[in-house]
Protein backbone atom coordinates (compact mmCIF):
# COMPACT_ATOMS: atom_id res chain seq x y z
CA UNK A 1 0.00 0.00 0.00
CA UNK A 2 1.24 3.46 -1.11
CA UNK A 3 1.60 6.08 1.73
CA UNK A 4 -1.58 7.33 3.58
CA UNK A 5 -3.86 9.90 1.88
CA UNK A 6 -5.63 12.67 2.88
CA UNK A 7 -8.80 10.53 2.99
CA UNK A 8 -7.10 7.77 4.91
CA UNK A 9 -6.10 10.27 7.31
CA UNK A 10 -9.44 11.66 8.16
CA UNK A 11 -10.33 7.41 8.44
CA UNK A 12 -7.92 6.99 10.74
CA UNK A 13 -8.62 10.11 12.82
CA UNK A 14 -12.11 8.99 13.44
CA UNK A 15 -11.59 5.68 14.28
CA UNK A 16 -8.99 6.69 16.91
CA UNK A 17 -11.56 8.56 18.23
CA UNK A 18 -14.69 6.21 17.68
CA UNK A 19 -13.39 2.53 16.87
CA UNK A 20 -17.45 1.56 16.84
CA UNK A 21 -18.72 3.95 14.88
CA UNK A 22 -21.04 2.47 11.84
CA UNK A 23 -19.73 2.04 8.27
CA UNK A 24 -21.70 4.37 7.24
CA UNK A 25 -21.13 7.23 9.76
CA UNK A 26 -17.52 6.89 9.24
CA UNK A 27 -18.05 6.91 5.75
CA UNK A 28 -20.74 10.15 6.28
CA UNK A 29 -17.79 11.46 8.31
CA UNK A 30 -15.04 11.12 5.85
CA UNK A 31 -16.69 12.49 2.73
CA UNK A 32 -17.14 8.85 1.05
CA UNK A 33 -19.96 6.41 -0.19
CA UNK A 34 -19.89 2.93 2.42
CA UNK A 35 -18.58 0.86 -0.32
CA UNK A 36 -15.28 2.79 -0.76
CA UNK A 37 -14.82 4.05 2.77
CA UNK A 38 -15.53 0.66 3.91
CA UNK A 39 -12.26 -0.80 1.37
CA UNK A 40 -9.86 2.01 2.45
CA UNK A 41 -11.00 1.08 5.75
CA UNK A 42 -9.82 -2.96 5.25
CA UNK A 43 -6.87 -1.72 3.62
CA UNK A 44 -5.67 0.40 6.04
CA UNK A 45 -6.17 -2.83 8.58
CA UNK A 46 -4.28 -5.60 5.66
CA UNK A 47 -1.54 -3.27 5.66
CA UNK A 48 -1.44 -2.79 9.81
CA UNK A 49 -1.76 1.00 10.09
CA UNK A 50 -4.80 0.06 12.26
CA UNK A 51 -3.73 -2.59 14.63
CA UNK A 52 -6.89 -3.14 16.82
CA UNK A 53 -10.09 -2.06 17.78
CA UNK A 54 -9.96 -2.00 21.74
CA UNK A 55 -12.95 -0.69 24.13
CA UNK A 56 -11.00 1.79 27.02
CA UNK A 57 -12.11 0.37 30.62
CA UNK A 58 -12.33 2.48 33.50
CA UNK A 59 -10.63 0.28 36.06
CA UNK A 60 -11.80 2.99 38.67
CA UNK A 61 -15.36 1.90 38.58
CA UNK A 62 -14.24 -2.25 37.81
CA UNK A 63 -12.27 -2.13 41.23
CA UNK A 64 -9.85 -1.38 43.17
CA UNK A 65 -6.64 -0.92 41.52
CA UNK A 66 -2.82 1.00 41.25
CA UNK A 67 -1.01 2.13 38.91
CA UNK A 68 2.42 1.99 39.14
CA UNK A 69 5.59 3.22 36.28
CA UNK A 70 9.07 1.82 37.09
CA UNK A 71 12.22 2.92 35.63
CA UNK A 72 14.56 0.38 35.54
CA UNK A 73 18.16 -0.31 34.59
CA UNK A 74 19.49 -3.57 33.85
CA UNK A 75 22.78 -4.90 35.33
CA UNK A 76 24.16 -5.86 31.78
CA UNK A 77 23.92 -4.30 28.34
CA UNK A 78 24.37 -6.62 25.75
CA UNK A 79 21.60 -7.44 22.75
CA UNK A 80 20.93 -10.96 24.93
CA UNK A 81 20.11 -9.24 28.29
CA UNK A 82 17.94 -6.55 26.74
CA UNK A 83 16.36 -9.74 24.72
CA UNK A 84 15.62 -11.69 28.11
CA UNK A 85 14.48 -8.74 29.69
CA UNK A 86 12.04 -7.91 27.11
CA UNK A 87 10.70 -11.60 27.02
CA UNK A 88 10.26 -11.80 30.61
CA UNK A 89 8.37 -8.88 30.66
CA UNK A 90 5.71 -10.00 27.88
CA UNK A 91 4.71 -13.28 30.91
CA UNK A 92 3.36 -10.80 33.35
CA UNK A 93 -0.15 -9.44 32.71
CA UNK A 94 0.50 -6.62 35.74
CA UNK A 95 2.62 -5.37 33.00
CA UNK A 96 0.38 -3.40 30.96
CA UNK A 97 2.91 -1.42 29.02
CA UNK A 98 6.72 -1.14 28.88
CA UNK A 99 9.01 1.34 26.84
CA UNK A 100 12.45 0.84 25.75
CA UNK A 101 14.33 4.39 26.14
CA UNK A 102 17.07 6.29 25.51
CA UNK A 103 19.02 7.97 28.45
CA UNK A 104 19.97 7.23 32.08
CA UNK A 105 16.99 4.56 32.36
CA UNK A 106 16.78 1.32 30.22
CA UNK A 107 12.99 0.28 30.39
CA UNK A 108 9.76 2.33 32.04
CA UNK A 109 7.49 -0.43 33.04
CA UNK A 110 3.58 0.68 33.42
CA UNK A 111 2.14 -1.98 35.66
CA UNK A 112 -1.65 -1.98 37.24
CA UNK A 113 -2.42 -4.14 40.27
CA UNK A 114 -4.98 -4.73 43.39
CA UNK A 115 -2.73 -2.70 45.34
CA UNK A 116 1.10 -1.97 46.69
CA UNK A 117 0.83 -4.92 48.05
CA UNK A 118 0.52 -6.84 45.21
CA UNK A 119 2.79 -4.56 43.11
CA UNK A 120 5.59 -5.31 45.78
CA UNK A 121 5.21 -9.07 44.87
CA UNK A 122 5.28 -8.77 41.49
CA UNK A 123 9.13 -6.74 41.75
CA UNK A 124 10.23 -9.50 44.10
CA UNK A 125 9.22 -11.86 41.61
CA UNK A 126 11.07 -10.14 38.81
CA UNK A 127 14.08 -9.77 40.89
CA UNK A 128 14.21 -13.15 41.98
CA UNK A 129 13.64 -14.30 38.53
CA UNK A 130 17.34 -13.08 37.69
CA UNK A 131 16.08 -11.45 34.81
CA UNK A 132 18.99 -8.60 34.66
CA UNK A 133 17.14 -6.04 36.64
CA UNK A 134 19.25 -4.09 38.72
CA UNK A 135 17.69 -0.88 40.08
CA UNK A 136 14.90 0.22 39.39
CA UNK A 137 12.33 3.35 40.67
CA UNK A 138 8.79 2.99 41.37
CA UNK A 139 6.46 6.01 40.75
CA UNK A 140 2.71 5.49 42.10
CA UNK A 141 0.23 7.45 39.97
CA UNK A 142 -2.08 9.54 42.39
CA UNK A 143 -4.37 10.74 39.77
CA UNK A 144 -4.80 10.44 36.06
CA UNK A 145 -4.36 13.61 34.52
CA UNK A 146 -4.43 12.57 30.33
CA UNK A 147 -4.37 8.84 29.05
CA UNK A 148 -5.39 7.80 26.08
CA UNK A 149 -5.42 10.64 23.72
CA UNK A 150 -5.87 10.64 20.17
CA UNK A 151 -2.40 10.68 18.45
CA UNK A 152 -1.82 13.69 16.73
CA UNK A 153 -2.03 12.63 13.60
CA UNK A 154 -2.19 16.30 11.20
CA UNK A 155 1.11 17.08 13.33
CA UNK A 156 3.02 13.81 12.92
CA UNK A 157 2.37 14.13 9.40
CA UNK A 158 3.71 17.90 9.17
CA UNK A 159 7.02 17.03 10.25
CA UNK A 160 8.42 17.36 7.60
CA UNK A 161 7.30 21.04 7.30
CA UNK A 162 8.79 22.02 10.79
CA UNK A 163 12.16 22.69 9.14
CA UNK A 164 10.91 26.11 7.00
Amino acid sequence: MAGPDKRDIEILKVLSEDGRITKAALADRVGLSPTPCWNRQRKLEKSGLIESYNARINLKKLAPHVTVFVAAELADHTAASFRAFEESVGRYDEITACWALGGGYDYLLQIVTRDINAYQRLIDELLEARIGLARYFTYVVTKPVKSGGVPPLDLLLRAEDSSA
